[in-house]
Parts: C-alpha cells; sequence; structure tokens
C-alpha cells in the first residue's frame, strides 16, 4: 500500500525525520519540503 502524508515540525531537519521513520520500519519513497515559516522570535535573536 501507498500512502501520502503531511507533517508539520517545529525543530527537525529533512534527514531527522527520514532516520526516524526508518527506524520505526518505514519506508520512505520521498520527503519533500513544501513550506518553511520563520519565526519572528528567532529572527529578532540574530
Amino acid at each position: 500500500m501507498k500512502s501520502n502524508f503531511m507533517l508539520k515540525v517545529e525543530d527537525a531537519k529533512t534527514v531527522d525525520i527520514q532516520k526516524a521513520l526508518q527506524q520505526a520500519g518505514i519506508k520512505i519513497r520521498s520527503i519533500q519540503e513544501i513550506y518553511k515559516e520563520t519565526d519572528p522570535a528567532e529572527q529578532e535573536k540574530k
């Protein structure tokens, strides 16, 4: 069975998500970043 999912994460990189899913025994075909939000509070710290 092939399924598509969308996730929203706060502080993970694509490679971290892929490793976690693979460790859970989930085969990954692809991961695509479709939108990236910037946190205004983070921008002020820089």
